[in-house]
């Protein structure tokens, strides 16, 4: 199954952030923002 983020990213845009802010905001790691950036699917633990 495809995944994709796009409607985060816009999101992050029109709230002018950067992916660093959504790293330290919400809580998740450098490895989990980097699956996200990739679009690669991962355990959705690591967004709980």
């Amino acid at each position: 199954m495809a995944v994709s983020y796009k409607k985060l990213w816009k999101l992050l845009i029109d709230k002018d952030m950067k992916k660093s802010d959504l790293e330290r905001k919400s809580g998740i790691t450098h490895y989990a923002l980097g699956q996200l950036t990739q679009e690669r699917e991962f355990q959705q633990m690591c967004l709980v």
